[in-house]
């Protein structure tokens, strides 16, 4: 019993007698084995049984019962009651305890082979199952031994143990023993009638009686022969010591095909060879190879002959160290081919075609430890992930990849190949079944033989036909077209353009196949890939060849492949599978889900299955017509529907249908439920009932239901009533006629009103002409966007109120004679503004700016941009929209709109102008921004004399850009100027004469770059300045030398005031000043006074305290005795703040 704690559930495997066992026999003891999956139970009959769990992903045996995880594998019989039963640590051996005895069981492998279109499989330890493929013919046999290897001919069937060899003769349906003798050897092959058996240093060549008669001898460095295998007449022998040697056995004895090549430097390690095939002219051999720890490794070793030379094909080619201890000795290299499938595989089996020397296959399984996470959980039971993978090998080449596909799960292993046949072993329980795969032919109970894919189809072809599809197959593989068309061109089969056909379904080659198509006289296939061509992606073109081809899992595949569910989903409805084309639809194509489910509503309809198909119209939304089409027979079944249902659709469909059959009555009652308003009124007006027609009109204001009585009403002459129900319907020209007809003119106007622009030019129209309510006309003729006859009619009737309601609708798109003449009505009524618009609108700029002027309109930003016409505009050329632009401006200068004049000025092109008019405008941060970005030299200099007017001793930002615009203008003269002004300004308000010394130094500068007109005058101007910087300099030089020495200092500024130029250059006052100063601190008081005199001639005495102070100058008067004079009494000190001094600074040091 098991209990299993993740369901939580408990289950129980019995020994039941189907399986042998005896009723009432119980299990005593269980051994369960993790690395095999297999449970081992002893019995109290002596019968030990194994169970297999079924491998697989959780998610994949979810969904099983108990038990059913669980495959009875085989019991095997002993004597006594089983006690006890334990797994060894190899895992292939067995104990099992009885109480008189202790058994091992040792796991013994299935025997089997196939050769010459014999095959032999082991059914049991002494039955095996023979099968000649080339009768079809199917035997048993039973050896009395244990066999440990079986070796099968067209001839001859050989059983060895290991002790010893046994022969059956084939004749005709029964085998007979033709020898057995006694030998030692673990290896054993068969050519005719040749055993070939080894023994150290010797493979002995025998009769199937044992007689000896040759010996093939191999010298101790060559090692003792231990794998032997014979295909074609070549003998291919492999040695413990690496060694691989090849005998031709054509002739009587046997001869060496190729001396003894060395192949340690393949092994890794201490490994050695596992396994040695040759094919079928000896021209290759390939190799299996083990590692140290035993187990086979990954590559597989291909000998060529006659080039001496080994290559390697390894399954985890570019992974860890695969090939890299390979030594590069002479006569081998290595290609390495990869295949992403295959990683983490090693090869288990392989052999050569019997016949095909370029033909090779192997078998490859996934290698312990190596699978990742996810290729476990997708593996299921039996060998899914097991590949066959066959190759061409050719010297020019090298392996090219001919087919690969997992093993069937019903397969256990693989035998051979003959071409055009893939030969595999089949498993016990899935023989029994009887299942064959699809694509293969299951010829016995044990043995079953697969197409190649090339030759699927094709059954047993002749050899000429065999050779063609191999070499196309070859040529396809290695590119080269032109022979692959050779090879086969002269091939008149069908079956074999179809095999051919199909196998450009998996090559993807629709141009092959297209030829394929045409020598099987396949039109319709032929057309279907034509239209095919239009499908952007490549797989949905070769699906397309795969469903005329039947291949619907391939087409299936290539649809899911490039993600066109749409196909996907027809080729399901084409096949008959609905369900899954339903699901496909809701999950990837719910684009065409209605239709899906409409297409099966029909298939089921055709089915006679109505009322699944009911369930699937209403599905796919068709139910309203399909549903009464398809119930029209059985009017029963359909009323039964429409009540059901409730839609008003199908009510209506029902009412119009008793409306038929003359059962007016119940169609009005259907009518009501469908709300169909029109078909009510109708249907009453049919019989007469006008008042109720009227009323159900009126409550539901269907359009439909109103028009269709108004008609009945017009027909009666009840005319009010059939202009009312017109006008519900909103059909206003029936009404209007009716009004006019009528002589309505009240109703006519406001039916006008709500009409379309023709009916309300016809009513229009009527009013004219009865010249009655001109207003009226020029309303509705305005309405309609008439505008020149609604202006004309206003005109001619003096209707001033309409037409400046009209006026208002007028735009650019207007008749500009029509714009021409409303303006001059508006001015000769003095509404000047109005006037002024229409002429814009009318494009009449000219005339629009002269009303202006002459008006003296404002113009406003809004009303200049109007006058303004733009660069890609027709209407104007270039010179007169410049000149426009250019009167727009003077008009703005007049109205004092300086900054909308610059902007007229810049668009029209005259920056000159522009920067007058913003110098007007005083805005001095756009002044200096349109100077930047203007750049003309006269703009410079007319923004740089704007700046100087302002006060910009106090601005260090107003002085740099003065300066920078002096420059970029070139007026160095100009320049000079400035900087003549700060040195004044340096003298004047803060006595530095060192700054102002430096400015005029750049003014000299300046003066002497600068292009005068008058040379001479420049010379004198430059003069001028180099006497007053002389002067300057001097009276410096004395400032500086005062604290040094004071005489000298004196001295010179005594000399200064001698000077002929002095005053140009220097103040009286700070010379004075000096003087008086210093004459003070040494107390000559007198001296002192005298300069003070000499300053009160010279400055007005309100002044002096700018250049002595006032303790000085009472300092003085006391010295020398002379009373203060009222004037020189302290007044104002401080001539400038703190903060002036340091603008003043940043002014030097600009001038610097």
């Amino acid at each position: 019993r098991f209990w299993d704690l993740n369901r939580d559930e408990n289950y129980v495997l019995s020994p039941d007698v189907q399986f042998g066992f005896e009723g009432g026999e119980c299990i005593n003891c269980v051994s369960y084995c993790c690395a095999k999956g297999l449970l081992a139970a002893g019995t109290s009959k002596g019968r030990v049984a194994m169970w297999r769990k079924i491998a697989g992903s959780e998610q994949s045996t979810r969904a099983l019962e108990g038990k059913e995880k669980w495959k009875f594998q085989a019991s095997t019989e002993l004597e006594g009651n089983v006690t006890q039963i334990k797994w060894g640590s190899r895992k292939n051996l067995l104990a099992v305890n009885s109480l008189s005895s202790v058994v091992i069981l040792s796991e013994q492998a299935m025997s089997a082979h196939f050769h010459q279109q014999v095959a032999v499989v082991q059914v049991s330890p002494n039955l095996f199952n023979v099968t000649t493929f080339s009768t079809g013919a199917t035997h048993s046999l039973r050896v009395d031994m244990n066999v440990n290897g079986v070796f099968a001919t067209k001839d001859a069937l050989v059983f060895w143990n290991g002790k010893q060899v046994t022969v059956f003769e084939c004749s005709g349906d029964t085998f007979r023993s033709a020898g057995s003798f006694p030998c030692d050897s673990q290896v054993l092959s068969v050519h005719g009638e040749n055993l070939y058996t080894v023994e150290p240093y010797r493979v002995q060549v025998r009769t199937w009686q044992g007689t000896v008669k040759q010996l093939l001898v191999f010298s101790e460095a060559e090692g003792s022969p231990c794998l032997l295998d014979v295909c074609g007449n070549f003998l291919a022998v492999g040695t413990d010591l690496a060694h691989l040697k090849i005998f031709d056995l054509s002739r009587r004895e046997a001869k060496v095909h190729c001396n003894s090549k060395d192949l340690s430097q393949l092994l890794l390690g201490r490994g050695g060879i596992v396994s040695v095939k040759c094919n079928a002219n000896g021209s290759k051999v390939s190799i299996l190879v083990s590692k140290a720890d035993g187990n086979v490794d990954s590559k597989i070793c291909f000998y060529d002959v006659d080039m001496d030379k080994v290559t390697l094909f390894d399954f985890k080619a570019e992974r860890g160290d695969s090939g890299e201890k390979l030594s590069a000795g002479q006569g081998i290299g290595k290609s390495v081919v990869e295949y992403p499938e295959l990683h983490n595989h090693i090869p288990i089996c392989h052999f050569w075609d019997q016949h095909e020397p370029r033909l090779f296959v192997c078998e490859a399984i996934p290698e312990t430890g190596l699978q990742s996470s996810d290729q476990k959980k997708n593996q299921t039971e039996g060998t899914m992930d097991v590949w066959i993978i066959s190759f061409f090998s050719t010297e020019e080449h090298g392996l090219l990849l001919q087919d690969s596909f997992p093993l069937p799960s019903s397969y256990e292993v693989l035998l051979g190949m003959k071409v055009p046949h893939y030969y595999f072993a089949k498993k016990l329980g899935d023989a029994e079944k009887g299942a064959p795969e699809p694509g293969s032919a299951a010829v016995s109970q044990m043995v079953a033989r697969r197409a190649m894919r090339d030759f699927t189809g094709l059954g047993d072809c002749d050899k000429t036909t065999q050779d063609a599809m191999l070499n196309f197959s070859f040529y396809l593989a290695t590119g080269d077209m032109d022979e692959a068309f050779k090879s086969i061109k002269l091939i008149k089969s069908e079956a074999v353009w179809e095999s051919m056909a199909r196998m450009c379904v998996r090559t993807q080659r629709l141009d092959v196949a297209k030829i394929c198509l045409g020598h099987m006289g396949h039109a319709r296939g032929a057309k279907a890939l034509r239209e095919a061509e239009q499908e952007p992606e490549p797989e949905a073109r070769v699906a397309v060849l795969a469903i005329q081809l039947g291949m619907l899992e391939d087409a299936e595949r290539l649809y899911k492949a490039c993600r066109r569910f749409d196909l996907l989903n027809k080729l399901y409805q084409a096949s008959n599978q609905w369900q899954k084309a339903l699901e496909m639809a809701k999950a990837q194509d719910r684009v065409h889900l209605r239709t899906t489910h409409c297409n099966y509503a029909k298939h089921l309809e055709a089915a006679g299955e109505q009322s699944l198909a009911l369930t699937h119209y209403e599905n796919s939304d068709t139910h309203r017509f399909e549903v009464p089409r398809m119930l029209s027979e059985d009017l029963q079944a359909l009323e039964n529907y429409v009540n059901k249902m409730q839609d008003k659709s199908l009510w209506k469909w029902w009412a119009q249908y008793l409306e038929s059959q003359s059962d007016l009555e119940s169609a009005l009652q259907y009518y009501a439920l469908a709300q169909d308003y029109f078909s009510l009124v109708r249907v009453h007006c049919f019989q007469g009932n006008i008042q109720k027609a009227a009323e159900i009109a009126n409550e539901t204001q269907n359009w439909a239901a109103s028009y269709h009585l108004a008609r009945q009403y017009e027909s009666q002459e009840d005319i009010k009533q059939a202009v009312h129900f017109y006008t519900r319907a909103q059909a206003f020209n029936n009404a209007i006629r009716l009004c006019k007809a009528n002589n309505l003119d009240d109703q006519l106007m406001n039916l006008a009103l709500l009409s379309s622009p023709e009916d309300m030019i016809e009513a229009a129209c009527y009013y004219e002409e009865k010249g009655e309510q001109m207003d009226r006309a020029v309303m509705l003729y305005h309405k309609a966007g008439h505008f020149s006859k609604a202006l004309e009619l206003a005109f001619a009737t003096q209707q001033f109120g309409a037409l400046q309601l009209i006026a208002e609708d007028l735009d650019e798109k207007s008749d500009p004679a029509l714009l021409t003449r409303c303006s001059r009505f508006f001015l000769e009524h003095a509404q000047y503004e109005k006037a002024m618009e229409l002429l814009l609108t009318a494009k009449k700029y000219h005339e629009a700016l002269q009303l202006c002027l002459e008006q003296n309109l404002t113009i406003t930003e809004e009303l200049a941009e109007k006058m303004t016409v733009s660069k890609d505009s027709q209407d104007l050329p270039e010179e007169s929209r410049r000149e426009l632009l250019e009167q727009i401006a003077d008009c703005c200068m007049r109205q004092g709109n300086y900054h909308m004049a610059t902007k007229k000025y810049t668009q029209a092109g005259n920056k000159l102008k522009a920067m007058r008019a913003l110098l007007k405008s005083g805005d001095t941060e756009k002044i200096v921004f349109f100077a930047g970005v203007s750049r003309q030299r006269e703009i410079y200099i007319m923004a740089a004399n704007y700046l100087q007017s302002l006060d910009w001793r106090k601005d260090a930002k107003i002085i740099a850009n003065i300066i920078s615009f002096y420059t970029k203008g070139g007026a160095l003269d100009l320049l000079a100027g400035f900087y003549d002004a700060c040195a004044q300004v340096e003298i004047d308000e803060y006595q530095n004469y060192e700054k102002a010394h430096r400015a005029l130094a750049e003014a000299y500068k300046c003066l002497s770059k600068a292009k005068a007109r008058s040379p001479g005058e420049q010379e004198s101007k430059l003069a001028h300045l180099q006497s007053r910087m002389t002067l300057m300099k001097r009276f410096i030089h004395a400032q500086r030398v005062y604290p040094e020495d004071p005489k000298e200092a004196v001295r010179q500024c005594e000399l200064l005031l001698a000077e002929q130029d002095f005053d140009d250059a220097l103040r009286h006052g700070d010379v004075l000043g000096f003087l008086l100063q210093h004459y003070a601190q040494v107390e000559d008081f007198h001296t002192a006074y005298r300069c003070l005199e000499e300053m009160q001639k010279r400055i007005p005495a309100s002044h002096l305290s700018y250049f002595v102070s006032p303790e000085t100058l009472e300092a003085v008067h006391r010295g020398a005795g002379v009373p203060m004079s009222p004037a020189l009494a302290p007044a104002h000190t401080g001539h400038s703040s703190t903060d002036n001094r340091e603008v003043e600074e940043e002014v030097a040091d600009e001038v610097e």
